[in-house]
């Protein structure tokens, strides 16, 4: 394993994510796991999806829980875009979440989300993106949209980090602002917290950006960190009644070190 000492900065894990990201003429992704779960987190909490995690990261959090999937020395396969879509289509679940590392480092994500998109059968699809806030959405909010106006019958859902303080102040620091702009109720943007100035940061972002009329805006607990009852006080105390706290499903359910689930 990396020392953790050594990497806890954003250049450090960019060099470290960078070389997971296959190069174009390969047209495969680097996946260190794919399951069948429920989901932990984000607004299709509790329902059954197939996970894709791809390798690679461009960010260093502190409190990282897959950090194993961002080692440069991590078993990785290679997966095309019809290989990934007939896997899901094995699955026989309507709902897919895209995660990491972070997967818009994936050169090729446009063309497998478009192929997820377009499937109609036995159902359409719910695409979720978990994405890190540090990376351009840009072009994924180009393709939702180019989407839904072709008619394809699939669902593009984004969940967006917004790292905190505690995941690091280079970390922090590296959000992209326009990536928030960008959602809408579809969406939602997950803050990850370890302490009340966690909860403050939280807080005061959600109302710069407006984000509380946009999309939905998660509180979700550093695993052993902050209690979720803090959190809930927290919001009683602020006022904050459009939040939502956000345990971590398959932590509650599993031994929190458990891959697969």
């Amino acid at each position: 394993m990396v020392p953790e000492e050594e990497n806890d900065g954003l250049l450090d894990a960019e060099r470290h994510g960078a070389r997971h990201t296959l190069r174009p003429r390969a047209q495969l992704f680097p996946v260190v796991e794919k399951f069948v779960s429920v989901n932990g987190e984000g607004l299709a909490a509790g329902r059954l999806a197939a996970f894709i995690r791809f390798a690679g990261c461009n960010l260093w959090c502190t409190y990282c829980d897959t950090r194993w999937a961002n080692h440069p020395l991590v078993e990785v396969e290679g997966w095309s875009v019809p290989d990934l879509v007939a896997w899901v289509a094995e699955t026989g679940v309507s709902c897919v979440t895209l995660t990491g590392g972070e997967p818009l480092l994936q050169p090729y994500l446009p063309d497998l989300v478009q192929a997820l998109l377009t499937v109609d059968d036995p159902r359409p699809l719910r695409v979720e993106i978990e994405t890190n806030g540090a990376r351009d959405l840009a072009p994924m909010a180009d393709l939702r949209r180019a989407a839904a106006e072709a008619g394809l019958p699939g669902e593009l859902a984004f969940t967006v980090d917004w790292k905190t303080p505690g995941a690091g102040e280079a970390v922090s620091a590296a959000m992209i602002r326009e990536n928030y702009r960008l959602l809408d109720g579809r969406d939602a943007v997950k803050f990850v917290v370890g302490s009340e100035d966690d909860l403050d940061f939280a807080r005061e972002r959600a109302d710069e950006e407006a984000l509380w009329d946009r999309c939905t805006v998660l509180l979700s607990p550093v695993w052993g960190a902050i209690e979720p009852a803090t959190i809930v006080r927290y919001m009683e105390e602020h006022g904050l009644d459009r939040a939502r706290l956000q345990l971590q499903l398959h932590k509650v359910i599993w031994p929190p070190e458990m891959r697969g689930v």
